[in-house]
């Protein structure tokens, strides 16, 4: 175990109204802090009140974007215990994200440890109604300042946490309604697309942005040759439900592996659904449309959970998805929630006691 060190904030905030969160606006009263240099590897894991972190204005963070991030939530359950979704799972992907930026890869004893620790310390942030959690945000970033394209040779890596409710501000289970991007480019073969890397991120706000002044709720991310194969959604994995088959796009390197996603997939074909993983256009999606065998679209992540999809805009014309939610969508979604809560038996060994 990590000896990590515990410095109580002084002067705890009062807690926030847990029945009508905002996401990622209100924050704990601590968070944890390593760091990392080349020399001497990891030190000084510790658990300090929440606040600024001081940053060289040449900090190679700040200058060639080597940083990556991870988020996964923790649930207080109808018993009272706060348990962590797949940490171990999030802990190997964040490792994979460092590895494609030059960063040193955080321990698994060391992520899952100073998590663990941060959560304890702030136990009373967790809230105790159903949709909403504690949403954990880890962070690794370089901090050594200097000029020149190089990976760094000092980095921090933190985590803080916060309160929130529904992603979207509709709430849960709102359909969506999505623009299929077919201007901008969210990854290409061999980039950065599998990492979860600020890069990916910056680099998809304008398309955000102009979808949402279009009357969209996000972007659906098309392939970068042919602007025909569904990627991603914004925040989200992708899934496709037809007559006999349910599609989500295959991860070859463009689109990010969600813990989420894996999640669903195995949910779904413990269902006994037939759940496929390969690559699927719009014109399929128009052709099952108009042959009536196109039923739901939706999307996974960790901070959306479950999301229908009740209309996709595209350039030749909007596809409609009238029973958003559909059966499947909201039979994942109970079956999730239901295990995340403790409501239904974690048989996959995915949650992890605080």
């Amino acid at each position: 175990m990590t000896a990590i060190r515990f410095q109580p904030n002084p002067s705890p905030s009062p807690l926030p109204d847990f029945e009508g969160l905002p996401f990622g606006r209100r924050f704990t009263d601590h968070m944890f802090l390593c760091e990392w240099t080349r020399p001497d590897g990891w030190e000084n894991p510790r658990v300090v009140p929440y606040g600024s972190v001081p940053l060289d204005p040449a900090a190679a963070v700040l200058h060639y974007a080597q940083e990556v991030f991870d988020g996964f939530k923790a649930f207080r359950g109808a018993d009272g215990k706060v348990r962590l979704f797949r940490l171990a799972d999030h802990a190997r992907r964040m490792a994979d994200s460092a590895r494609r930026l030059s960063l040193p890869e955080i321990p698994g004893e060391l992520f899952t440890d100073g998590v663990k620790a941060l959560v304890h310390a702030d136990s009373r942030w967790v809230p105790p109604v159903e949709g909403t959690s504690l949403y954990i945000r880890t962070n690794l970033f370089a901090t050594e300042g200097f000029l020149g394209v190089r990976p760094a040779d000092r980095c921090l890596f933190s985590i803080i946490a916060s309160p929130s409710g529904p992603y979207f501000s509709g709430g849960r289970m709102t359909p969506l309604r999505l623009k299929a991007e077919g201007r901008y480019t969210r990854a290409a073969p061999g980039g950065l697309g599998a990492a979860k890397t600020a890069a990916n991120y910056a680099a998809s706000l304008l398309a955000a942005e102009e979808a949402k002044k279009s009357g969209c709720d996000q972007v659906l991310w098309l392939d970068n040759r042919e602007h025909r194969f569904l990627e991603e959604a914004g925040t989200m994995n992708l899934f496709v439900v037809l007559d006999g088959e349910i599609v989500t796009p295959p991860l070859t390197g463009t689109i990010l592996p969600g813990v989420t996603r894996a999640s669903a997939i195995r949910l779904m074909r413990r269902m006994e659904l037939n759940v496929t993983e390969r690559p699927v256009s719009l014109d399929e999606l128009r052709r099952a449309s108009a042959s009536g065998t196109l039923r739901e679209l939706f999307g996974t992540g960790t901070a959306a959970s479950v999301a229908p999809v009740g209309e996709l805009v595209t350039d030749e014309g909007p596809i409609r998805f009238p029973d958003a939610p559909g059966p499947v969508a909201l039979r994942l979604f109970r079956e999730l929630t239901a295990i995340q809560y403790g409501h239904a038996p974690d048989t996959e060994g995915w949650l992890t006691e605080v």
